[in-house]
């Protein structure tokens, strides 16, 4: 599933227009250092907005990154992701609803 169809289906808001990149998996976590580890093309979930997640979801070449609890990235954040062409996305619940929501959707 690419992200603007899952963004659609789990009622995600987009803060930005890039990357509508093929999801193949869930990756959870709040810690920098973690984001680093993760297999590529993985939806990040995630309740941190500064750009050292931009930044490692970039070297790992995240699918998109979904931001939970209503978080809201700033501008410059923004504007890094724009640069790295990696998608943000927002969701209105905790990160354990979405997951479920992500499961009950086919994303694992």
């Amino acid at each position: 599933m690419k992200a603007s169809e899952l963004a659609a289906k789990a009622g995600l808001k987009s803060f930005n227009a890039c990357g509508d990149k093929e999801i193949k998996g869930i990756y959870i976590s709040d810690m920098v250092s973690d984001i680093i580890g993760m297999g590529e093309g993985n939806l990040l979930l995630t309740l941190q907005t500064h750009k050292n997640v931009i930044a490692a979801a970039n070297l790992v070449d995240v699918a998109a990154i979904v931001f939970s609890r209503a978080k809201v990235p700033a501008d410059d954040v923004i504007a890094l992701a724009n640069k790295a062409g990696i998608g943000l996305l927002g969701f209105e619940g905790d990160t354990w609803t979405l997951a479920k929501k992500l499961y009950e959707l086919g994303i694992r």
